[in-house]
């Protein structure tokens, strides 16, 4: 478990260097890392492309490629991701019936469990396990935002005039 963390974290530094917001996530299945991604948001200049969503279109594109029925093979899923899932991610790992969601930090702002409990929306669900090695999670995450993002929009609020 701590190992697979580790992955992901290696991952999310990775994000950091590439001054993506650093999330790492990896997928198991019996004990055997599917799937690895992290956040390419600003490189693909597409929002949706957590590390979570990219992990999915890895294991789609496996399943498909070699005939797997792709909804069974989900529910053997484990995700360790740094970051409690976002809303958008938490509802497609429901969505998608993975066996459990292990997390680094909690995700305060935009958090699947945190700010909206997406569990409540379906009737299955995962078991969701928080706080594994959330410190080396939240330093990186705190790394990214000392910075600017260069990426990131101009702001579109009105200066006040003096």
């Amino acid at each position: 478990m701590v190992d697979f963390m580790k992955r992901a974290l290696e991952l999310a530094a990775e994000a950091l260097n590439a001054q993506e917001v650093p999330v790492g996530c990896v997928f198991t299945v019996n004990g055997n890392i599917v799937a690895e991604s992290r956040n390419s948001v600003n490189v693909t200049r597409n929002p949706t492309r957590h590390a979570e969503i990219n992990c999915i279109d890895y294991v789609m594109e496996h399943c498909k490629a070699n005939n797997i029925n792709y909804q069974n093979y989900f529910k053997h899923i484990s995700v360790y991701v740094t970051v409690e899932p976002c809303i958008m991610c938490a509802a497609a790992l429901y969505n998608l019936n993975v066996r459990e969601v292990v997390y680094g930090c909690p995700n305060d702002r935009f958090g699947g469990k945190t700010v909206l409990d997406v569990g409540v929306f379906y009737e299955n669900g995962y078991m969701l396990t928080g706080n594994l090695l959330a410190t080396d999670a939240m330093d990186l995450l705190k790394q990214f935002y000392k910075g600017t993002n260069p990426n990131a929009p101009e702001t579109k609020v009105k200066k006040k005039k003096d």
